[in-house]
């Protein structure tokens, strides 16, 4: 595809403050500040105004100094906010973000009726206007993207344990409220520029969105970085790339999009924390839970019937005692007899050897943790029988030899009942 001069600006412009926006976006979720960078630029729209009221000028350097110049105010005011008062951090910013941004829709209106205020330009930093980006423009991303990869390559660190634990960074001596002020400078920054790319409105999703996105994927910092900065980079790349193929589509919205769409499928199918994980998790864990339940009702059938555990159990029993349908009950016993575990019989089921062998291992974690509410926690034994029912899928064998060690290798469970032994492998 051939690309014009301005299309070019616009996918260098927004591939680079996508990277730049995912990297500072990881430190504002980590820190729970997800809403700094919209107040941030919330704060920064009548740093715009003044500045176009002082210079009466649409050049891009007196705007984006009053922009800064606010940004940084702002800041500042939600850091005084919280520090000198019962004010928490979530509502300071709101705050600002509304008494900042209440002015500067006075002053914009203000600007719009003088006699060449219509002319000004400076609706579009509402909602962003990446068309009008010009080289320098892209030169000035280009130096931000180098200084925010710097920054966070050489105080890696250190940002890594603010982000984390900033108690013990201050116990440790380092400058926390200096980090803090750079992570913050950085940020207005990139919102400053960013405001001429997606606006006002939308420069909070550019900064949040891949963050949040990268996330999902991964439990490291490094990786989360690198996976910000792609996601980020690449919704401004193809969000560019479509709003040039596409007439009348606005690049700003186009990229949140992008970046949205990211998100979603990353909320839905990341390993351990995508919504279709956590559903086949859940599912996996109550098929294990159902198992393990027949298996133990097997065996407390067999140990009522003087330990005669070759006798068949009739599926009514079975069904009986957890109310379950027979549907639920022939899919269960069909899994444990696919594992060699179970094997059916006219007159309903009974446990192989292996079978009787898990079965006693169901077993003797619920009684063994029955014995250890009621020596340890000292609970009545007539209390303990449905936490043990819970606790007897969760712990694994080695919990199981930690509770026979402490409780000294006992015969009986609370109620008299004999524990199994461990077999031997």
């Amino acid at each position: 595809m051939d690309l014009s001069f301005t299309a070019r600006n616009v996918l260098i412009g927004a591939s680079l403050l996508g990277l730049t926006g995912g990297v500072l976006g990881c430190f504002a979720v980590l820190r729970r500040q997800s809403l700094l960078g919209d107040a941030l630029a919330h704060a920064a729209l009548p740093g715009i105004c003044v500045g176009y009221l002082l210079t009466h000028s649409k050049e891009p350097a007196p705007l984006f100094a009053g922009a800064l110049v606010a940004g940084l105010i702002g800041s500042m005011t939600i850091q005084l906010i919280i520090r000198n008062s019962r004010i928490k951090q979530d509502t300071a910013i709101g705050m600002v973000l509304s008494v900042f941004f209440g002015v500067g829709i006075v002053l914009l209106t203000y600007i719009q009726k003088l006699p060449l205020g219509n002319q000004s330009g400076l609706d579009h930093f509402l909602f962003g206007q990446a068309a009008t980006l010009l080289p320098r423009d892209i030169r000035i991303m280009g130096v931000m993207a180098v200084v925010v990869v710097l920054v966070t390559t050489l105080l890696f660190k250190e940002l890594k344990l603010l982000c984390f634990d900033r108690d013990f960074a201050d116990a440790t001596g380092q400058p926390t409220r200096w980090l803090e002020f750079l992570l913050t400078t950085l940020l207005v920054v990139v919102v400053v520029v960013g405001l001429q790319t997606v606006g006002v409105v939308l420069i909070v999703a550019t900064l949040i969105t891949p963050a949040a996105a990268a996330r999902q994927w991964t439990e490291r910092l490094g990786v989360m970085l690198v996976l910000a900065a792609l996601i980020g980079g690449g919704s401004g790349a193809v969000g560019a790339l479509l709003s040039a193929s596409v007439p009348n589509l606005p690049t700003g919205p186009v990229i949140v999009l992008c970046a949205s769409a990211v998100l979603i499928v990353s909320l839905l199918v990341a390993p351990r924390r995508g919504l279709v994980w956590a559903f086949l998790e859940e599912r996996r864990v109550t098929r294990r839970i159902r198992r393990e339940n027949l298996l133990k009702d097997l065996y407390t059938w067999g140990e009522r019937n003087n330990g005669r555990w070759t006798d068949p159990v009739p599926a009514t029993f079975i069904m009986g005692l957890r109310g379950q349908s027979g549907t639920q009950l022939t899919q269960t016993a069909g899994r444990l007899r696919s594992r060699g575990l179970l094997t059916p019989v006219a007159d309903g089921m009974l446990l192989t050897d292996r079978g009787l062998s898990a079965a006693e291992g169901v077993v003797r974690k619920h009684r063994l943790w029955e014995l250890y509410l009621t020596r340890r926690l000292e609970l009545p034994s007539d209390h303990v029988h449905r936490d043990a029912e819970t606790m007897e899928h969760a712990l694994t064998e080695e919990d199981v030899a930690a509770l026979e060690k402490v409780l000294g290798h006992p015969q009986a469970d609370p109620h008299g009942r004999p524990i199994p032994p461990r077999r031997a492998a």
